[in-house]
């Protein structure tokens, strides 16, 4: 009984000792913040901002290729903006992380963030005058750029920007349960975590779609709040408590 015990203890040191660390911006809490602001980024281009859906791409490349099946080749090309912005948005997530590493002051995943909320601020000054494809060009460079750099939560992949992934997650769980009872623990856990990721989205969306004849050009400032929250808790441990690791890649780079 003595020696199962040790046994016991021995295992659960063992696994301390070798916990993966994760960085602040590899935590799930800042996932589930980026999540709401993705939703409200995309509900607010498709709500207010000529009906283009700007945090993901699929949904536009579907209604492009429906304005080219029925001859409607202006509509068509309406939809290439988006389209062109979200890889100009990779493009670029991909390079400068590696020259801001070189500055050993903050992350590039914080001055993402900050990027974010200053150009979100200024957005929502543009009147519904100008031309709708200026806020889609911004917010589909802002998505793809999100999307890009946040890529795993605490070792799980995930997206803030979009939820496909997520339900498809969901729908593998249940099936690991189903099929293999010993897993059904990690399974459900695994399960809730996307879960709240999708609900996370939809609080978001929904709360902009709610205020939008209200607040107008301005709603996208709710997006603010939960990014805020980020570039905090981000800022200060790049500064303090992770100030010696800045050099560090989170998982899924």
């Amino acid at each position: 009984m003595q020696e199962q015990f040790k046994s016991e203890q021995h295992k659960e040191l063992h696994k301390e000792l070798h916990r993966e660390f994760y960085l602040t911006c590899e935590q799930y809490y800042i996932f589930e913040l980026l999540a709401v602001a993705g939703g409200m980024m995309g509900l607010y281009t498709y709500s207010l901002r000529g009906q283009v859906f700007c945090n993901a791409q699929t949904g536009n490349i579907v209604k492009m290729a429906a304005a080219v099946g029925w001859g409607r080749y202006g509509v068509a090309f309406y939809y290439i903006i988006p389209f062109f912005a979200y890889i100009a948005g990779t493009i670029l997530s991909e390079i400068l992380p590696q020259k801001v590493r070189q500055a050993k002051f903050i992350r590039w995943d914080t001055l993402l963030v900050g990027i974010e909320i200053v150009t979100l601020f200024i957005v929502g000054f543009i009147p519904f005058t100008w031309p709708d494809q200026i806020v889609q060009v911004i917010i589909c460079f802002l998505c793809s750029m999100q999307f890009n750099t946040f890529r795993q939560a605490e070792g799980v992949p995930m997206a803030t920007t979009f939820v496909t992934n997520h339900v498809r997650q969901i729908g593998i769980s249940i099936a690991r349960i189903i099929k293999h009872h010993e897993q059904e623990a990690e399974a459900r856990a695994k399960m809730a975590k996307h879960a709240k990721i999708i609900l996370a989205f939809f609080g978001g969306g929904a709360t902009v779609t709610a205020l939008a004849p209200m607040m107008r050009q301005y709603t996208i400032w709710l997006a603010i709040i939960p990014l805020s929250a980020c570039f905090c808790v981000m800022l200060h441990s790049d500064l303090v408590y992770e100030k010696a690791m800045l050099n560090l890649t989170p998982h899924g780079h």
